[in-house]
């Protein structure tokens, strides 16, 4: 186990847990913890070791978004959208890495929580999780991709009655709502997450990290531009030595074994 300021990390069986620290402060989000989880996000990118990762808060709250002091100053404007950018790149970061990157969601998760908690591949709900949807009573909205990423999670009805409709959602509500995976009791929790990345590490890396990139695009595109896309990382993997393995299972009904090569 390491702990950074504000962040607990420990790395077991190629399962990265990254937990935020602040319990004192429901986790918030300051430009200490920001810096720490984008240098975490991007550096397991091309750390071996690193096959998952698994993304929780200590205490009651998942994360409670961003320090509320981070509003109680005179901002300028341009320096505001600077700082609202480095937001923006750690969120975006989880989506980039062609790696499984799982949210388990024990109690709370607001403002830029929830789109941590959005951002992620799979997102584990404990019974006790709540989403809170109120950048309104601040007189915000919610940004770094909140309603973007909503309406393409959830679909426009719905977004419009999380957002518009002003309610808190429990566990089982976001489940119903597809804005979580699953909900599970509390104390399950860290191990349903661990088990989800056990079985995701069943599949060839390579062609996991291209089908996490691909479904990320293939939001925002064209039909023809996502058929080239698919061709193009289907002519990439072809060549790996992790298919031809996944082939030669498939004919010795066997599992495969994969190195991510």
């Amino acid at each position: 186990m390491t702990e950074q300021p504000g962040l607990r990390t420990t790395l077991e069986a190629g399962m990265l847990l990254v937990e935020l620290n602040r319990p004192e402060k429901r986790n918030a989000l300051d430009e200490t913890v920001q810096g720490e989880l984008l240098r975490l996000f991007e550096g397991a990118a091309g750390d071996a070791e690193v096959r998952g990762v698994i993304l929780t808060g200590s205490g009651e709250a998942f994360s409670a978004g961003g320090d509320l002091s981070r509003f109680e100053r005179d901002w300028n404007p341009a320096e505001f959208r600077a700082q609202s950018h480095e937001l923006s790149r750690l969120i975006s970061s989880i989506e980039r890495l062609e790696k499984p990157v799982i949210a388990a969601i024990n109690g709370l998760a607001t403002g830029a929580g929830t789109q941590l908690a959005l951002s992620c591949d799979l997102r584990i709900a404990s019974e006790s999780a709540r989403f809170l949807f109120r950048e309104g009573m601040i007189g915000f909205i919610p940004s770094h991709g909140g309603c973007v990423r909503l309406v393409k999670l959830v679909g426009l009805a719905r977004a419009r009655d999380i957002l518009l409709g002003g309610e808190d959602l429990s566990a089982e509500e976001a489940f119903r709502h597809g804005l979580v995976t699953r909900v599970v009791p509390h104390e399950r929790l860290l191990d349903e997450a661990r088990e989800r990345l056990r079985h995701i590490f069943k599949r060839a890396p390579q062609a996991y990290g291209l089908s996490k990139r691909l479904l990320h695009l293939s939001a925002s595109v064209d039909l023809e531009s996502g058929l080239f896309a698919e061709s193009l990382a289907q002519s990439q993997l072809i060549g790996t030595e992790d298919h031809k393995e996944g082939v030669r299972a498939a004919r010795e009904r066997r599992r495969p074994s994969f190195t991510g090569r």
